[in-house]
């Protein structure tokens, strides 16, 4: 499961949701604002996305970790909208058998996020300046499944 979510991520009921006696491994990535981005003091941030393509490429990516690692469920969700410092941007969580193959599966997923699904991220600083922040490989990504829809 990958969801877009406006409202504030409640990692521990999402966690406890995992619940599973098969589980021996529950692992979890918090991305959270922090206050400081490449020397520039962040007051706050803001998050936007083509949510069609983001949900389906989230969902993309969880499929392709379920099938790469041995696991039994992972679900991911990250915000869009206005952040603070300190609020929770993105959650990962990843539950199987034994650990090795959850932490793996856990990194494998977040960096696929970072990489893969079209997010953009505004950045507000502390002088009043801001900047948004649009990666590279989302850009491709969404040039390549548009292009492919069209192919």
């Amino acid at each position: 499961m990958f969801a877009l979510e406006t409202a504030a991520i409640d990692s521990e009921a999402l966690e406890r949701a995992l619940d599973n006696p098969a589980a021996g491994a529950l692992v979890s990535f918090l991305g959270r604002v922090r206050n400081s981005n490449d020397g520039k003091d962040v007051r706050s941030l803001e998050y936007e996305a083509y949510p069609a393509l983001a949900e389906k490429e989230g969902s993309k990516i969880i499929q392709e970790a379920m099938s790469r690692f041995p696991v039994l469920e992972i679900r991911a969700i990250h915000r869009l909208g206005a952040l603070e410092i300190g609020d929770l941007a993105v959650w990962v969580a990843v539950s199987s058998r034994h650990r090795a193959e959850a932490f793996e599966a856990c990194r494998y997923v977040i960096d696929q996020i970072k990489a893969r699904v079209p997010i953009w991220k505004k950045e507000f600083y502390l002088d009043g300046s801001s900047v948004w922040v649009n990666c590279a490989e989302c850009a491709a990504a969404a040039h390549h499944h548009a292009g492919a829809a069209h192919d």
